[in-house]
């Protein structure tokens, strides 16, 4: 049936969604998620649309401000050690461009191909977080494969195979996922194995976060806190033992309540973070003119990046870094909320949880809120197979973000529009066609 609505002076068809004939089939509704937040369905329909321009503008602000910093912060040492001012920028722009590459890759392929690859991804980043226990100590650590002038973490495998598994398993068990049986307890045994393997290096950081961003993922899938409670309480006999029977870390924990008795020694970084980032005020003493780039803070273009960016820029830049890393937590959390399948819905908000989690940790870490536990800020700290593996995360966020927008919705929405802009008329006409 069609209506003409108008004023007196013209007159404009409106076509009434047409009625279903019982000879016609009825789509059914898509099921829904294992959790309100991801109640998403296939959009097979329609095109995709262009990437997050704010997650990636956050993104490239991260890099510039962390290649800035890193090219300050190491001018001096590099000019020493290696008669080249530029020596860690140089590499820290390799490493971005090869960085770039995979992030290209990761946001244009489709991403549910992870899930024919979630076992034997899993398998092998176990074995490479095994084998690397028969590498030779660096800083007293096994956590390298050493290829050549390069070097490679294998963690950073695991964390990009641990979040597919978990999104696999999660978005396949749906209500499941609230049983103990099956629905917490595999997920924690694979991330217990990771975890034992990362402690054996030892890497006791990692190991933290990935522990953390686990639960974190089964709290949003609707397993019961209570679950998660237990895990915890579970975990702190372990993580007692692991910092009392290790006099290193029991150091670098006694440390932490009393950093002043300590400041030669295990909490050197820590107190000299605090006096850099201190010493930086509102607006920072400039780019380059910080004491940080004269060797003052051990590792500032690691672990304690965020020392030299206090210094040089204040609490300004300090706020500007917790405000980029909010807008990315955002978008990729809007990316979940938007996927096109559960499977996808998980896997970005475990990337986003992994950033959170290794962003606060760090940010606690260098302020002095939590002891020392080795952890690069992601996006902004120097490195190499992490620097590599994080773009590649980001990839994968804004390929998820790409969702197509459904064909039926937009015509909606279109019918709806239409439908109240002529209901602000004055004078409406109905006129049986």
């Amino acid at each position: 049936m069609t209506f003409h609505v108008g004023t007196g002076v013209h007159r404009a068809p409106v076509v009434l969604p047409r009625r279903v004939g019982p000879s016609e089939p009825i789509e059914p509704a898509a099921p829904p998620a294992a959790t309100p937040a991801l109640r998403a369905q296939d959009h097979a329909d329609g095109g995709p649309r262009g990437f997050d321009l704010a997650l990636l503008g956050a993104v490239l602000a991260l890099l510039s401000i962390g290649t800035i910093e890193i090219y300050s912060a190491t001018a001096t040492e590099a000019l020493v050690r290696h008669g080249n001012a530029a020596y860690f920028v140089e590499r820290q722009l390799m490493f971005l461009v090869l960085g770039g590459f995979t992030l290209w890759v990761a946001a244009t392929f489709d991403y549910r191909l992870l899930r024919r690859l979630t076992y034997p991804m899993l398998l092998g980043a176990l074995v490479l977080l095994a084998g690397v226990l028969a590498m030779p100590t660096i800083n007293g650590a096994r956590r390298w494969f050493l290829l050549g002038p390069l070097s490679f973490q294998p963690v950073e495998v695991a964390k990009l195979a641990l979040i597919t598994y978990l999104a696999y398993s999660l978005a396949r068990k749906a209500d499941k996922v609230k049983t103990f049986t099956v629905g917490f307890v595999p997920h924690l045994v694979v991330c217990g194995a990771m975890m034992v393997l990362l402690l054996a290096q030892p890497d006791l950081g990692s190991s933290v976060v990935i522990g953390a961003t686990t639960l974190a993922m089964l709290f949003v899938a609707g397993a019961k806190i209570s679950y998660i409670v237990l895990a915890v309480l579970a975990a702190a006999p372990v993580a007692y033992q692991l910092v009392i029977g290790t006099p290193w870390r029991l150091q670098r924990f006694m440390a932490y309540f009393n950093p002043e008795a300590f400041a030669q020694q295990e909490a050197y970084q820590v107190v000299q973070s605090r006096l850099a980032i201190g010493s930086g005020g509102f607006a920072g003493v400039g780019l380059g003119d910080g004491r940080a780039s004269l060797g003052y803070t051990p590792e500032a273009h690691n672990d304690f990046i965020l020392a030299p960016i206090g210094e040089e820029l204040g609490f300004i830049g300090v706020a500007l870094i917790l405000i980029l890393f909010g807008v990315l937590v955002w978008r990729g959390v809007r990316a979940a909320l938007g996927a096109r399948d559960a499977f996808g819905g998980y896997l970005a908000f475990g990337i986003t949880l992994l950033f959170a989690v290794q962003a606060l940790f760090n940010l606690s870490v260098v302020l002095g809120l939590l002891p020392n536990k080795g952890i690069t800020l992601p996006l902004v700290s120097y490195g190499g197979s992490s620097l590599v593996s994080t773009l590649f995360l980001v990839g994968l966020l804004l390929n998820i973000g790409r969702r197509p927008e459904p064909r039926a919705a937009a015509r909606g929405r279109e019918l709806v529009n239409r439908t109240q802009v002529r209901r602000r008329r004055q004078r409406v006409r109905v006129v049986v066609a």
